[in-house]
């Protein structure tokens, strides 16, 4: 996400997000080995399992974190432009997936692909759109 506008704010983003997700992998690497030791039991496999939701929440404020420190303001618009993709999108699929659901046209549960998942696919879909977009644009000049 505008890497190719290497300035302060998104190397910041870019170390957030190499450190989250490289957290993200260790948490569930160790939640699933606790799990098939035996070790999830009580309380602690509620720990275990939501541990790796720490990081993929982290995730999240890095992205809105990089929209508060931002000073580009054009680079900020192509920011919240994404985000605001990414956030119909989520709403969208979500919301088509759960009246599905509702009708008993597909099976209940999302194997793990809830609201987030979603969230990081339409910011990366967001940012295809900002490219394709800012292409055109330069090509209409």
């Amino acid at each position: 996400m505008l890497c190719n506008h290497p300035n302060p704010a998104t190397r910041r983003y870019t170390l957030r997000l190499l450190v989250l997700m490289s957290a993200y992998v260790g948490l569930l690497i160790f939640s699933k080995w606790m799990f098939r030791q035996g070790l999830g039991q009580g309380v602690l496999a509620y720990v275990l399992a939501l541990l790796p939701a720490v990081p993929i929440i982290g995730v999240v404020w890095a992205v809105m974190r990089l929209l508060v420190e931002q000073t580009d303001e054009y680079l900020r618009m192509l920011l919240v432009r994404q985000t605001l993709f990414a956030t119909g999108f989520a709403l969208v699929v979500t919301s088509v997936r759960e009246w599905l659901q509702n009708f008993d046209l597909i099976a209940p549960g999302d194997g793990g692909f809830g609201a987030t998942f979603f969230w990081f696919a339409g910011l990366g879909l967001g940012g295809a759109i900002n490219a394709v977009l800012e292409r055109r644009a330069g090509n209409a000049e």
